[in-house]
């Protein structure tokens, strides 16, 4: 029975981890290149999630094909913010930058709630939907298929950074950026490439969050500060440290809901992150 209950509570933890690393790895990768940090990261999947919905709501599209689209728009997203906002403050303080990024998401929290209002929404039977179980593990079927597509989303996205000629621009940007500019690499671009491949991940993940959480506007929230701390915990610029971090963090998260309770899930998340902050400030695995 024991056995039965932890890998119950390891298949949902890592199912979970995958979604929850899809925007930290997008989030890690707008520090590695430029060392900001999008405040505004949790409000871009609240927009993933609102834009799923009401392309359900008016077009009955399913989450699942309208993740594309999500993707799409957020990429945009992500490339005028750093093209209109972020480019304006890249030279400022630090304290600039995060007030920048700060003020961006409560912008896009107010208008949110002014536009479609505090009510929670939800996507009724989308095309995942339903449970199946392996002896006695139960797995819900949104949860697999949000964890197994945020999985190859994110291992495409490492493929791309790692073996693509615009990847490896990427990579030569977060390493050195006076070096790369000296190599014909057009930094402003690639910064503008970052920032939106870092919203194209948090619509994809808002996409597939909204096949099986409620949509509101200050949903983004509790994602944007897990993917901080996965960023925090995994190392701030690591790619491979923030998706295990990530991974881990689903775990502790719902062995804390089962083991204990529901109502103190996050607390052993935030407990561990404080401890790994104490005890090694640069993460468990560093930079890229």
């Amino acid at each position: 029975m024991q056995i039965e209950a932890l890998s119950q509570v390891i298949i949902s933890g890592v199912l979970v981890g995958f979604v929850y690393a899809l925007p930290a790895v997008g989030l890690s990768l707008i520090w590695g290149l430029m060392e900001i940090v999008n405040f505004a990261h949790g409000d871009f999947i609240m927009l993933g999630m609102y834009i799923v919905f009401w392309l359900w709501s008016l077009f009955n599209i399913d989450p699942l094909l309208g993740l594309p689209i999500a993707a799409i728009l957020l990429f945009i997203v992500g490339a005028l913010t750093y093209r209109i906002i972020i480019k304006r403050v890249l030279h400022a303080s630090m304290v600039t930058q995060i007030f920048a990024t700060f003020g961006l998401g409560l912008v896009l929290r107010s208008s949110a709630q002014f536009l479609w209002s505090a009510n929670y929404r939800m996507i009724d039977n989308p095309i995942a939907s339903g449970m199946f179980k392996i002896g006695k593990l139960v797995i819900g079927i949104p949860q697999l298929i949000a964890g197994v597509v945020a999985l190859a989303i994110t291992l495409l996205l490492y493929i791309y950074r790692s073996y693509s000629e615009t990847g490896r621009a990427l990579t030569a940007t977060s390493e050195n950026r006076e070096v790369a500019e000296l190599m014909g690499i057009d930094t402003h671009r690639m910064f503008a490439l970052g920032w939106g491949i870092g919203g194209a991940c948090v619509g994809a993940s808002g996409a597939l969050l909204a096949m099986y959480y409620y949509i509101y506007p200050e949903v983004g929230l509790m994602f944007g500060t897990i993917s901080y701390i996965a960023v925090a915990f995994g190392g701030f610029g690591s790619f491979l440290g923030t998706f295990l971090a990530a991974v881990a963090l689903g775990i502790i998260q719902v062995a804390g809901s089962f083991y204990i309770s529901t109502a103190f899930k996050l607390a052993f998340v935030y407990a561990l992150y404080l401890i790994v902050v104490i005890s090694r400030p640069r993460g468990l695995f560093g930079r890229w």
